[in-house]
C-alpha cells in the first residue's frame, strides 16, 4: 500500500488567523495537483503562539477550521491533516489537531497532551487527555503535537493501536532543530512506523523557526527532509515498509509490560 502525503511548510502569520486562513487553499490546491492522499499543516498555524490574545483570535469551537478545511477537502478531493490549532471550548483554550477525510468529514480531534511551559503553554492552554487515531487508505495513524515527542512512553501507548504512520505538526525552534531530527528518527524506529513531521518557517517576537518538516521511514531513514523556506513538498511512502521492519525484529511481541509500571 502507497500513501503520497504533502507537507505544508508554511510561513505563519504572528496572531493574524484571517491572513492565515487565506493562504491555506493554495497549499491544499498544490498538493492536490501532485496527487497527494494527504495534506500536512503545521502546529497552531492560525494565530502562531500569540497566547496572550487568545481570547480575541482562538477559533471558538473549531468552527472556522472546520468550516474551511471541510470545504477545502470536499473541493479537492483530499484528506487534511489541519496540523493544530488554537481553539476556544467552554471558557477554555487548546492546541487542537483535526483531520478531515476527502469528503469533508471529521475522522478524529486531538488536543496536545503535553504543554510546553518554556513557551507558555502551560500559562494559557489546557491540557488534552485522550488519544488519536484514524485511518488513511485503512492505515491506521495517530498523531500528536510538537513537545509531545518527547515523551516516548505516550507514543508507544497510542501506537500499541497498530499505527503505522505518526503526524507531527509542530513550531520547532531553529535553536533546537537537530534535536527536532533526531527526535523523530528515535520515535520512528522504537515504533517502527513512519513519522511525518511538519514544522513550520519564519518567526515569532520570541522564536526563529526551524523548518526541516521530515518523513522517517520505519528503520530511522530520512525519506524527505526540508529546508529552512516556506514550501509544499509531496512524498509517496510505501506502508508495507512497517511490516517489514517489524517482521525483521518484533520488538512489540518482546515487550515486557509487566515491568514497566
Amino acid at each position: 500500500m502507497k500513501i503520497t502525503i504533502s507537507l505544508a511548510q508554511m510561513n505563519i502569520s504572528y496572531g493574524e488567523p484571517a491572513e492565515n486562513f487565506s493562504r491555506i487553499e493554495s497549499f491544499v490546491a498544490q498538493a492536490a495537483v501532485e496527487h497527494a492522499d494527504i495534506v500536512v499543516f503545521p502546529e497552531m498555524w492560525n494565530t502562531g503562539y500569540n497566547l496572550s490574545r487568545l481570547m480575541d483570535i482562538a477559533d471558538v469551537n473549531g468552527l472556522q477550521t472546520l468550516h474551511v478545511c471541510q470545504a477545502l477537502a470536499k473541493k479537492y478531493h483530499i484528506m487534511i491533516h489541519a496540523g493544530s490549532v488554537a481553539t476556544k471550548r467552554d471558557n477554555q483554550f487548546f492546541n487542537t489537531t483535526y483531520v478531515i477525510d476527502e469528503k469533508g468529514q471529521l475522522l478524529t480531534t486531538y488536543d496536545k497532551v503535553h504543554l510546553f511551559g518554556l513557551m507558555h503553554e502551560n500559562d494559557f492552554l489546557t491540557a488534552g487527555g485522550h488519544k488519536d487515531q484514524f485511518e488513511i487508505k485503512g492505515t491506521p495513524a495517530t498523531s500528536v503535537i510538537c513537545y509531545d515527542i518527547r515523551f516516548p512512553e505516550w507514543l508507544r501507548t497510542l501506537s500499541l493501536s497498530d499505527s503505522r504512520i505518526i503526524f507531527v505538526p509542530a513550531e520547532w525552534p531553529t535553536s533546537r532543530i537537530s534535536q527536532w531530527r533526531k527526535l523523530l528518527a528515535a520515535r520512528a524506529i522504537e515504533n517502527q512506523s513512519f513519522v511525518v513531521g511538519v514544522n513550520c518557517v519564519g518567526a515569532d517576537p520570541d522564536n526563529h523557526f526551524g523548518g526541516n518538516s521530515i518523513v522517517v521511514d520505519p528503520l530511522g531513514n530520512n525519506v524527505v527532509c526540508l529546508g529552512h523556506d516556506e514550501e509544499l513538498k509531496t512524498v509517496t511512502i510505501d506502508i508495507n515498509a512497517t511490516d517489514k521492519a517489524r517482521g525483521l525484529m518484533p520488538v512489540f511481541a518482546d515487550r515486557r509490560p509487566d515491568l514497566y509500571e
